[in-house]
């Protein structure tokens, strides 16, 4: 019978609570124990200087009765008989007194393998992929990575190798015991004390005759951390706490069992026993923990030093909600923004951001001189209306789609890049545009869409690209073992899988390096998937929630668009907010922008989840979604650091410069040169962003990251700056001829009657989007003839003056 009182745990956590100064809170609030020697850990916790601190490691702990209890200088207690007693807590002069009950306290609950053993075999790394979980193992002996597999992991350790393992006649003889404390040889070092608590749960449980869990038992649901956040100094510690929660609604402390990793450890780095210990420098940690398969994370949140003045947050204004979101978590962490941008850098930042290209120097000068107070409002509605902006935003799918075309044919992956193309021209609902490509048939010539299922062959490649670029749910771990940092395992993927059992093909197929010929991709009448070690037939089932049943004569993808587009799935709506807020702001809330999970947390989970709601509450309309952060104060800010800002990489405190793309380059350079570029098999003047594979020769596209036309897709871009750009700006030939173009515009410019003043300052208008300052404006004019002069030192200067301008980082990067 479960204690009524430890019913609080559940209801209370300290990240929640918010104590009065000085006064001591304790969690749980009551404590129920269950079995001889079960324990519980216990939080002490109050506020100081408005922050919540944790005493757990400082408070004295003194059972009223301890005949009934003991506890431990790090806050853990241990039941010894059944009875009702208190726990005292005191720390500088402050007492507080928990309620306790212990039942069944006289006899030991048993020890099984999948709650008790199995945990501690992946708290102390003995199944890490760098260990026994790695593919064949370690020195003959194998265990399932993280052990998601709990009847290999026991048959290895109990049957495998005659039994050699475990010795239930003499335990302390077993080779677990002995290699784990390292009382025998043993490559991977001492992984257990001699007679600590872990050594003596793996005896107990060999002594008690290797048990497994029922299969009646109930079933672990989920894990909490309590707290599940936490603003802390530096050089500060913090418990925690780790519950688990199962189906009957009972509930465990599992904190020495759970295992613990820091994403920073500079940050704040965790120990076995789940301390936190914060370091010197401020930032965001997140802390993974994970018990059986479960996880969950707790943020620490390290502040910069010093205080910020009075108000300083409350007047930052605002135009939506992304400001205020913002706002919130740059005040958590005492960060202040820099100052907004100015008209030119908004300018060009919006033109390269919507449709990827630099404003002409006629189109800067009349939205500099505009004195319009919604002039940035308008010229978003400008650029969006423009032919431009399909071409730039398909391509960004188009790279996430376009098979080689050695591969699936040149005919095909032209037909997908025109139904691309078209969609975004269109402007089709981006739900609208996954549900036509995720359920496409007929003729790869015909359908554009239906070529990514001539490219993927298989319902595991199928899965593995679709989750990911439409959930942001990468799930490759799982087709051969649980996901290390997911709740996701082989039936979850392979269940998923089974949506596309039924995609049928006819045709020639596939036969590179020439696969010119046509498919037509169908439903098929019967397909399955079967689980690779249990051949068990796997029937389609969603990740998480519930899905429509699918009629035998149905397709499967068309329930499982349903699934994915569902209200309750919020993967969908996210990991495309945050694939256009990185686009925007030059870092996606989730890093990678396509993996989104429990233990990769957002930077600014409100701000995520706020989007994701504004994304489908618009209907999945892109441009809604683009005019929106556009519209942001957060986008208009300066990419120059201030005191209390110049270390921020991830909140927002500033616009992240990006170099930008290779079309947008290209372009740029051809827009600002006057010379077209001559790609082949394009028509003459065609643009680097109208090219429709990545097989069109263009050492300048390469050069600055384009990606591998070999390259399976998605092919996720870099910004990357290298020492390779660099010298083929500097010295490359094709460049130098588009500078050097008789037709050019430097060539025309020096031959026209343009003063040196009206030459420089176009080409500062071309190139930076900016009139030049004063001091440019001198020197270009010392460097350039007047149109009297010697026309050949003329033509020379400012084609000197272009060559410099595009060598700099300001022509280079999005500011």
């Amino acid at each position: 019978m479960r204690c009524a009182l430890s019913i609080l745990v559940l209801l209370l956590s300290p990240g929640l609570i918010a104590a009065e100064p000085g006064k001591l809170v304790i969690t749980p609030p009551a404590i129920g124990l269950r079995g001889h020697r079960s324990t519980q850990q216990i939080l002490v916790t109050t506020t100081m200087d408005g922050l919540l601190v944790d005493l757990t490691r400082e408070a004295e702990f003194q059972p009223a009765d301890p005949t009934l209890l003991l506890a431990s200088k790090d806050g853990t207690v241990t039941a010894l008989r059944s009875g009702r007693t208190e726990l005292i807590i005191r720390h500088g002069g402050r007492e507080a007194r928990v309620p306790v009950e212990i039942t069944r306290g006289e006899e030991h609950i048993p020890v099984t393998f999948e709650r008790d053993v199995q945990p501690v075999l992946t708290k102390m790394g003995c199944n890490a992929g760098t260990c026994h979980g790695k593919q064949r193992g370690q020195n003959g002996f194998q265990l399932s990575l993280l052990g998601f597999d709990h009847d290999f992991d026991f048959d290895a350790l109990v049957r495998e190798s005659r039994g050699r393992r475990i010795s239930p006649a003499a335990p302390p003889n077993s080779l677990l015991l002995l290699k784990a404390a390292a009382l025998t040889a043993h490559g991977g070092g001492k992984r257990i004390n001699p007679g600590g608590k872990y050594y003596k749960l793996i005896r107990r449980w060999i002594e008690s005759g290797l048990p497994r869990t029922p299969g009646e038992a109930p079933a672990l649901e989920k894990i909490t951390v309590a707290p599940s956040e936490r603003i802390m100094r530096s050089k500060k510690k913090q418990q925690l706490l780790v519950t688990a929660h199962y189906s009957d609604g009972s509930h465990r402390d599992v904190t020495r069992l759970a295992a613990y990793q820091s994403n920073e450890t500079p940050i704040a780095k965790v120990y076995r026993s789940g301390l936190i210990e914060t370091g010197p420098i401020p930032g965001e940690a997140a802390i993974m923990t994970r018990y059986m398969g479960k996880f969950s994370t707790c943020t620490i949140s390290i502040p910069l030093e010093g205080e910020v003045p009075a108000g300083v947050y409350g007047s930052l204004p605002g135009n939506n909600f992304i400001d205020h979101l913002v706002w919130k978590k740059l005040e958590r962490l005492k960060i202040t923004p820099s100052a907004q941008c100015n008209d030119s850098t908004y300018l060009r930042r919006a033109y390269i951001d919507v449709i990827g290209k630099l404003p002409s120097s006629a189109e800067t000068r009349a939205f500099l001189s505009s004195k319009s107070p919604r002039k940035r409002r308008e010229l978003v509605e400008q650029l969006l209306s423009r032919p431009e902006y399909a071409d730039h935003w398909a391509n960004k799918w188009v790279d996430l789609l376009r098979p080689n075309p050695y591969r699936v044919g040149i005919k095909a992956v032209r037909s997908l890049d025109r139904w691309v193309r078209k969609n975004f021209r269109e402007n089709k609902p981006y739900d609208r545009f996954v549900h036509d490509l995720l359920t496409s048939q007929g003729s790869s010539f015909r359908n554009g869409a239906v070529t990514v299922f001539r490219d993927r062959r298989s319902p595991d490649e199928l899965v593995t690209m679709f989750s990911q670029l439409f959930l942001g749910i990468r799930l490759e771990c799982a087709k051969c073992h649980q996901h290390p940092f997911e709740i996701w395992g082989q039936k979850d993927f392979y269940s998923l899988a089974a949506y596309f059992a039924k995609v049928g093909r006819k045709g020639t197929g596939l036969s590179p390096p020439i696969s010119g010929s046509e498919e037509f991709i169908f439903n098929k009448a019967a397909g399955e998937v079967r689980h690779p070690r249990t051949n068990e037939v796997l029937p389609p089932r969603p990740l998480f929630g519930e899905s429509s049943p699918t009629e035998p004569s149905q397709d499967p993808r068309k329930t499982l668009a349903e699934w994915m587009m569902g209200e309750d799935n919020h993967f969908f709506p996210a990991v495309m907010a945050n694939r256009v807020w990185a686009d925007l702001m030059g870092r996606g809330i989730v890093e990678p922008v396509d993996d989104i999970r429990e233990s990769n947390p957002p930077s600014n989970k409100e701000l995520l989840d706020a989007l994701a709601r504004h994304f489908r509450e618009v209907n999945y309309d892109l441009k809604s979604l683009l005019r929106t952060i556009l519209a942001s104060r957060v986008y208009s800010l300066s990419s120059r650091p201030g005191e209390r800002n110049i270390s921020d990489t991830r909140n927002y405190s500033r616009h992240y410069r990006q170099r930008l793309w290779a079309e947008v380059l290209l372009d740029g350079v051809c827009d600002i040169t006057g010379v077209a570029e001559d790609f082949s098999a394009m028509p003459r003047g065609s643009r680097a962003a109208e090219l429709w594979t990545h097989r069109t020769t263009s050492t300048f596209l390469d050069t600055f990251g384009r990606p591998d036309p070999n390259q399976d897709p998605p092919c996720l871009r870099t910004d990357d700056t290298t020492v390779v750009q660099t010298l083929h700006l500097m010295n490359a030939p094709s460049l130098d001829r588009k500078v050097r173009n008789d037709n050019g515009r430097a060539a025309k410019m020096a031959a026209s009657d343009m003063a040196p003043r009206e030459i420089v300052e176009e080409l500062y208008l071309l190139v930076y989007a900016r009139f030049p300052e004063e001091k440019e404006t001198s020197l270009g004019i010392a460097r350039i003839p007047s149109a009297t002069s010697d026309g050949k030192g003329r033509r020379g200067a400012v084609e000197d003056l272009l060559w410099a301008l595009l060598n700099t980082p300001e022509f280079l990067f999005k500011d």
